[in-house]
């Protein structure tokens, strides 16, 4: 069963207490919860449903490891995190893991076992969305996604404010930090699984984690 990293302490250089590190950490996974769950009754409930006959035939005819398949069903709840921090569209985030678990079923054979399945799911979701988008060329905007069911649901007036606020200071870093920040602050990867997600060194994860952090800290006057 994978286990994920434990990020490594941050060094003097990144600057931020670690009270207020666990802050950000702690609104971001208010702003975005985790999805536990994902319903059979819906359209992707259904193709994980048979995505997990096939994996059980294949791994009756001894294609892939039981590990393999218990382990790619558990994960779509992180998949669907991921795909609706990267579309904000609960709807899009589903159309994106299934065509990543479809992907994942086809190239299956190329998944080394023994290393890590997360981040070559998580590497597959990432370039899907990527190529969709670039297809579409069209930028995708949270209409219904998790940023405003999660203000549906907030409790009262200044908790909506200061998920806003959360909101607003997040859209105003540099695309490769917001994501760089959530893969390592809200999924909880190590820096050296963002890095080879992004295609980046490790050096460069900290650094874009040291920096949104800092943006975000000073905007939200978290001290």
């Amino acid at each position: 069963m994978y286990l994920s990293t434990v990020p490594p302490e941050p060094s003097p250089s990144e600057g931020l207490p670690r009270h207020v590190q666990d802050q950000i950490g702690r609104r971001l996974n208010e702003l975005i919860p985790s999805v536990d769950t994902v319903g059979f009754d819906t359209r992707l409930g259904q193709v994980v449903l048979r995505l997990r006959a096939a994996l059980l035939d294949a791994e009756a005819e001894r294609q892939i490891t039981k590990e393999f398949g218990d382990e790619l069903i558990a994960l779509v709840p992180r998949l669907r995190r991921f795909a609706r921090l990267r579309t904000g569209s609960e709807a899009e985030a589903d159309d994106v893991v299934q065509a990543t678990l479809m992907r994942a079923w086809e190239h299956r054979s190329q998944f080394q076992a023994g290393t890590n399945l997360v981040g070559w799911l998580f590497t597959i979701l990432r370039n899907t969305h990527l190529n969709q988008r670039k297809r579409l060329r069209r930028e995708v905007e949270d209409v219904d996604g998790v940023f405003a069911g999660t203000l549906s649901a907030a409790p009262d007036q200044e908790h909506r404010i200061a998920l806003f606020e959360l909101q607003a200071a997040l859209d105003a870093l540099p695309a490769e930090q917001r994501e760089t920040l959530m893969l390592a602050t809200v999924d909880g990867l190590g820096y050296d699984e963002v890095g080879a997600i992004l295609g980046c060194p490790v050096g460069t994860v900290k650094s874009r984690v040291s920096r949104a952090r800092e943006r975000l800290a000073a905007t939200l006057g978290l001290s």
